[in-house]
């Protein structure tokens, strides 16, 4: 069990277990320079003390001490920092927004990104990383615009991480000045954990889920810094109370920005892009000063 997320995959696995739609693995080795060497040490404690969430790790794993997961987690996310970083700059020099989606499944994740890629292929370039513990559904949707996808295989993963964007990025061949969209695998809690190298994170919830998900999730609110409130067209059908949905959004982010949206009857979407068009011109301001540094 991963430590730091609680997913099934040891901490071995840990950002290994992933397979691209072309159907063959990869060396651990990215082009712009990353090495990647994942190895943890695994000592046995034989305490019987049983925390199940309340000791300094947050939660417990059989064999193994409260000081040890903390030590397994730091070195874990470390590492995963070290990627994102790196990511992160390459995003920058190229003049590269990168957004990571997240949601729980069913939100209509995939469905604001088809129509998204839908409307502004014509105006910005724009790439597409899905990732899913299993199939190319999405990403075969996705290609059906028109807007090139690379799917993400996370296996017994419960998210994608920065050593897996680094490997599809490399293959994806993203123009500069492009829009890349990366949809993470469908869940509320462990993709908040793991930088990608991202500008930001957007947060997708639909009124189907009911209005108390940024109280019971906070880490992945806390962390994005835009909610779509998906399915606003189903507001009639629902006991859903909206303004209580964005109150609890503030409570744990207050800086959140939230755009209610209909992938389905378009409401809203036009606001949606006018946001990807604002963050597009931020990072070209951020690019500006990097090609000055190149010309001395």
């Amino acid at each position: 069990m991963c430590t730091v997320c609680g997913c099934n995959e040891t901490e071995e696995e840990h950002g290994h277990s992933h397979e691209h739609s072309h159907g063959h693995g990869h060396s651990h080795e990215h082009s712009h320079g990353h090495e990647h060497s994942h190895e943890h040490e695994h000592e046995h404690s034989h305490s019987q003390q049983q925390h199940y969430g309340k000791g300094a790790a947050g939660l417990h794993i059989a064999g193994m001490s409260q000081e040890k997961i903390v030590q397994v987690e730091l070195d874990i996310l470390s590492k995963n920092n070290n990627y994102a970083n790196e990511n992160r700059a390459f995003f920058l020099k190229k003049g590269i927004l990168a957004l990571n989606l997240v949601s729980s499944p069913g939100s209509g994740k995939t469905s604001i990104l088809e129509t998204s890629l839908i409307n502004l292929k014509d105006e910005i370039n724009l790439k597409v990383i899905e990732g899913d513990q299993q199939t190319t559904q999405d990403a075969d949707r996705i290609n059906k615009t028109g807007v090139q996808a690379l799917q993400v295989n996370t296996g017994k993963g419960c998210h994608l991480d920065a050593h897996m964007i680094g490997h599809a990025f490399d293959e994806l061949n993203i123009e500069p000045d492009s829009l890349l969209f990366i949809e993470n695998v469908g869940n509320l809690v462990c993709p908040a954990a793991f930088d990608l190298g991202e500008y930001c994170k957007v947060a997708i919830l639909s009124v189907t889920e009911g209005e108390d998900k940024p109280l019971k999730y906070p880490d992945m609110f806390a962390a994005a810094d835009l909610m779509l409130l998906n399915k606003i067209d189903l507001l009639p059908h629902l006991n859903f109370d909206v303004q209580k949905c964005i109150d609890y959004a503030r409570q744990v982010n207050p800086k959140i920005q939230i755009l209610q949206v209909s992938a389905t009857s378009g409401e809203g979407m036009d606001k949606w892009y006018n946001w990807l068009k604002a963050q597009m011109a931020s990072i070209a301001a951020l690019k500006e000063p990097l090609k000055s540094d190149d010309n001395l």
